[in-house]
């Protein structure tokens, strides 16, 4: 495929009238909407924005190339755009740009696209390409300059190629590892491996990649780069490729497999580095130059990134990685024991059904790891695999003691900063030690500290903190929980998976696994409230056809099954695209949810299932109606509040006209 197959000269625009960075963006996202190739530019917007916000995409040298992987791409598609007098885009050499790529990828993209665009981001390391490009006048001009670049670009590929064959069998080196670059073949144990990655894997992975390989041609020096792009790792690096290697170059803004350097000298830097620094990245490692890489703690990546990190971010990440991985065990173990729960009804509660399920999914089986888990893996976030242990360790202690939820979120946090205080404190030792640091030093000093500060401070101060907590919910007013009930409600609506979301629903998951499984008060306030927002989309889609496309009507209907089925996150595109209307609907219904199962205090001793668990409950078809009640109030809201498409249309026409 041609870069010009993406590069439509429709969508061109060769005098861009922006100013700022957001109004180019907008400018060029109109373009792309007006040509039908993305269907919600709302959503491309934000996605493009969210790139922006991991690192400009204002590469330097006069050039742009925002860019996204997202639903709202019809088509895989190139927008070229040229400003006269430049935009201020915060580029990395702080210095306006002239030339734009926006870059639109659909999600599922396929490989001949992602390669094409992988190819469009090499060329862009040419000073003397872009000189020209900067001089064409028409879309025809741009699409012949690329059309013969690329050309030019595969004849030489393919002539190297050949020069590499005959090369080889000349000199009867079948060891050669495949793809190197040949620089000087007097320097030829002058080796370089590199590994290239960006958040989203399309531009800068490949223009890094390009400029590191083209620089160690220059300078006579052997190098081997592996991509982490969309498709995966390429080109991936081998064992004995690394052994033999002088030095390592990361140049990634994402976290890449870092294991494998132990050892090596490695110069961790943004990907940013290996476009614009790529002589003093070979130089350095050719030579050795760099710190030795231990495979002790953090990847070097995520410490290269956590300037850029709020202290918040890097709390919520944290957490996230517990959580995530503690949700298996919640919904596995909780649906285990929620249909233990349904056969306990019409048998009774010695039945060798009830008590394996029950075994499986309880507190001996699946819902015995979820404290434990959570806590090592929050543990691991911050202070990677030796933190592992001790963060499991401590959350075990938690659960065996009244500590429960509270003191695992305590336990996974403390275990973490123990680990990266060990490092400081074992940073003097000599390197002959170093070996011994993951596998003695890490795992002994971690557990002892973790254990005794949870032994004799955390267990106790959480025991006391997490009792009085059961006790004032089991002895909450009924206006006080119908208070907690709309706010945990809403909460499940705000985000939509978010962490307002994930943060009532942990609440809910504390409270019922320090009850030994039966309060599950709170569960359903969370479950209703989680119901709601899908089901309510769903209804204004059936309700109010004339003022949904066809697809948004399709996706409707996927909502009914996913809002029955407690899954939320249905509702986030139609959320992103409509926020104001869609988020003020769907708290003010979940909240309405939330609150009416605490009034009539209905209880769900199942953490997961939407409508499958609903029998359980103590009052079934209360549960039903309060959901009901809050997605239908959530619906009529939505629906009448929205415009009609046609009303819609017209509006957008007008933006554009004025854009």
């Amino acid at each position: 495929m041609k870069i010009t197959d993406l590069m439509i000269k429709q969508t061109m625009i060769m005098d861009l009238k922006a100013t700022t960075k957001e109004a180019a963006i907008d400018e060029l996202i109109a373009s792309l909407s007006a040509n039908g190739r993305i269907n919600d530019p709302v959503l491309f917007k934000q996605m493009i924005l969210k790139r922006e916000e991991e690192s400009s995409t204002g590469i330097g040298g006069g050039i742009a190339m925002p860019h996204a992987k997202t639903k709202a791409v019809n088509e895989a598609t190139v927008v070229f755009a040229k400003s006269a007098g430049g935009v201020e885009f915060e580029s990395l050499d702080e210095e306006p740009a002239y030339l734009f790529f926006m870059i639109a990828a659909p999600e599922g993209a396929a490989n001949t696209h992602l390669r094409t665009l992988a190819a469009l981001s090499r060329l862009l390391i040419d000073a003397e390409f872009i000189d020209k490009l900067k001089n064409t006048k028409t879309p025809d001009e741009v699409t012949a300059l690329f059309d013969a670049k690329q050309e030019e670009q595969e004849a030489a590929k393919k002539a190297e190629e050949e020069k590499a064959k005959r090369e080889e069998e000349a000199k009867a080196k079948a060891e050669q590892p495949a793809g190197m670059i040949v620089g000087n073949p007097s320097n030829l144990e002058a080796f370089v491996v590199a590994v290239t990655a960006c958040p989203t894997g399309i531009a800068h992975t490949f223009m890094a990649e390009d400029a590191l390989k083209k620089k160690a041609k220059e300078l006579g020096i052997n190098i081997r780069v592996e991509t982490n792009g969309s498709e995966g790792a390429k080109n991936v690096l081998t064992s004995d490729e690394i052994r033999r290697a002088s030095g390592v170059i990361v140049a990634a803004d994402k976290q890449v497999e870092m294991a494998r350097f132990d050892g090596k000298p490695l110069l961790q830097r943004p990907v940013s580095d290996g476009i614009r620094k790529p002589e003093e990245l070979i130089r350095k490692a050719a030579a050795g130059d760099a710190p030795i890489y231990r495979n002790e703690g953090k990847a070097a990546s995520d410490a290269a990134l956590a300037g850029k990190t709020s202290v918040g971010s890097k709390i919520y990440k944290d957490l996230m990685n517990g959580i995530s991985h503690m949700l298996p065990f919640v919904v596995g173990g909780g649906i285990l024991l929620a249909i233990s729960f349904l056969f306990e009804q019409v048998a009774s509660v010695d039945n060798p059904i009830v008590k394996l399920l029950q075994t499986i999914g309880g507190g001996d089986g699946a819902f015995h790891f979820l404290i434990p888990i959570l806590a090592g893996f929050i543990a691991m976030s911050i202070g990677d695999r030796p933190a592992l242990m001790p963060g499991m360790v401590g959350g075990f202690m938690a659960a065996s003691s009244n500590a429960g939820f509270l003191g695992g979120l305590a336990a996974g946090f403390l275990a973490g900063y123990i680990v990266i205080g060990l490092r400081k404190v074992f940073a003097g030792l000599p390197k002959t030690l170093d070996g011994l640091k993951p596998i003695l030093l890490y795992p002994v000093f971690g557990l002892l500290v973790t254990g005794a500060i949870m032994f004799y401070l955390f267990d106790p101060v959480f025991s006391w903190i997490n009792e009085g907590l059961i006790s004032g919910l089991n002895n909450l007013g009924t206006g006080n929980a119908v208070l907690l009930g709309l706010i945990l409600g809403g909460m499940m609506a705000i985000d939509m998976g978010g962490p307002f979301n994930k943060a009532a629903y942990t609440f809910a998951i504390g409270v019922f696994t320090s009850s030994g499984n039966t309060n599950g008060l709170m569960m359903a306030a969370v479950m209703a409230g989680g119901m709601v927002p899908p089901l309510a989309i769903a209804l204004a889609t059936t309700l109010f056809k004339n003022k949904f496309t066809e697809d948004e009507r399709k996706s409707g209907l996927t909502n009914y099954v996913l809002g029955l089925s407690f899954i939320t996150e249905g509702a986030i595109p139609f959320a992103a695209a409509d926020p104001m209307r869609v988020l003020t609907s769907c708290i003010l219904g979940s909240a309405i949810a939330g609150g009416l199962t605490q009034f009539w205090q209905i209880n769900i001793p199942a953490p997961h299932g939407g409508i499958f668990v609903a029998a359980l409950a103590n009052h079934a078809l209360l549960f039903l109606l309060s959901v009901a009640v809050g997605a239908v109030v959530s619906a009529l809201v939505f629906g009448l509040w929205k415009k009609p498409i046609e009303a819609k249309q017209v509006e957008v026409r007008a933006e554009r006209s004025i854009v």
